[in-house]
């Protein structure tokens, strides 16, 4: 769903933001570990509090460069039973303030607040009740960006963390935009940051400065448009609710130590394995199959493959994975691999699909549903493959509905 509002005279577009969240529960659930650097992940970083961030621990930073910066921390294991829970008691909070929520994460969303004034009073107030009930029934910090646009909101709530509000009033924009590095900008990463920075831009308000022509000549039409439009505070994007996923996809970090075929292998089949039965739950069909890998040297590649009609069967897709593995190989043994990761895309509704008549006899189908259903009742690994037995490939992250 939609939502239509030609009037951007005030302030009404929230972005809710839980401060390192999977830090922030367990800092939650035990108190021995509020107010210390906490690492969550061994192997790498999945989160850390803003006691490590303030030595420099970032994610996906490796443990062992987390541990040089910040000898004191406490890593912890995550507990993703208790992240999903968290998240799922927030996002009922946010659904209680306004139907019109577009959740882009576990741990942050967009709201449109606007007409609801006689109800919940001012934009503003609603921000603060926000923080204040997710504090007080969540038991977690939150931070709250509020402006007339989704840009803004994001940029405001960045800017405004650890646990704060902050509030762009309509007028103000360019005021608050231009002083900021230009990094804050969607779009801008190290390589971007960098040919601006040699062409003498480091805020926004130099970008704008800079004018379009001059930014399309540097970046390219496409990016040149998209970021002097942001640097004048242009986004005409609406909260939307409804919104379904294009893709889905899981990866896997392998580290840097040696591996053999048969583990990566083995890595790949469990990805396929997750992502077939969270593509049936969803009651959605795929088209094709998306490998990414990155190597010792940091270069990636990519490679993909279309069905001729679109599927949610394991073995169609473990297939066409496995080819796709095999095709890459080569560069495999040559360069080495710390990360693999499957995305399918082009996805579809299950009732989409064009039936075709049952000329040979074939319970793949039937088999992917009574797994499905073995791991639901008594656990993802109650049923599995035997490339699988005694291998541990890690636990479900939460994430939104697919």
């Amino acid at each position: 769903m939609r939502i239509e509002r030609k009037d951007r005279s005030e302030a009404t577009i929230l972005h809710a933001d839980l401060d390192s969240f999977y830090a922030s529960v367990e800092q939650r659930d035990d108190p021995r570990l509020r107010g210390r650097p906490v690492i969550v992940g061994g192997g790498v970083v999945l989160a850390a509090s803003y006691e490590a961030k303030a030595y420099g621990v970032r994610t996906p930073m490796s443990g062992r460069e987390a541990r040089a910066l910040c000898p004191d921390a406490i890593e912890v294991r995550p507990r993703f039973d208790a992240y999903s829970e968290a998240s799922r008691a927030v996002f009922e909070i946010f659904d209680d303030i306004t139907p019109v929520v577009e959740g882009i994460s576990v741990d942050e969303a967009f709201m449109d607040v606007g007409g609801l004034h006689r109800i919940s009073g001012t934009p503003l107030k609603i921000a603060a009740d926000l923080r204040k009930r997710v504090a007080t029934e969540v038991g977690l910090p939150i931070t709250v960006g509020l402006a007339c646009t989704k840009f803004l909101a994001k940029v405001a709530s960045a800017v405004a963390k650890p646990d704060g509000l902050l509030e762009v009033a309509p007028g103000t924009e360019l005021e608050f935009l231009h002083p900021l590095p230009v990094r804050r900008l969607w779009g801008v990463g190290a390589v971007t940051e960098g040919k601006l920075a040699d062409a003498g831009i480091r805020t926004v308000g130099d970008l704008a400065a800079f004018g379009e022509h001059g930014l399309c000549g540097l970046l390219g039409r496409g990016a040149g448009r998209h970021l002097y439009a942001l640097s004048m505070a242009r986004d005409p994007r609406r909260v939307e609710t409804g919104r379904r996923r294009r893709s889905i996809g899981s990866q896997r970090a392998l580290g840097r130590r040696p591996k053999n075929e048969a583990d990566i292998e083995a890595t790949l089949v469990a990805i396929v394995e997750r992502l077939g039965k969270r593509l049936r739950g969803a009651d959605r069909v795929c088209r094709t199959v998306v490998l990414r890998l990155r190597f010792d040297d940091f270069g990636r590649a990519t490679r993909s493959r279309s069905f001729l009609e679109c599927t949610d069967r394991t073995d169609i897709i473990m297939a066409v994975a496995r080819g796709l593995l095999d095709d890459a190989k080569p560069l495999i043994r040559e360069r080495g691999c710390t990360l693999i990761g499957l995305s399918l895309t082009n996805l579809d509704d299950h009732d989409s699909v064009q039936l075709s008549l049952p000329f040979e006899s074939d319970h793949a189908a039937d088999l992917d549903i009574a797994m499905d259903a073995l791991r639901n009742r008594f656990g993802r690994d109650a049923v599995t493959r035997a490339v699988l037995v005694g291998r541990h490939h890690g636990d479900d992250a939460p994430m939104l509905p697919d």
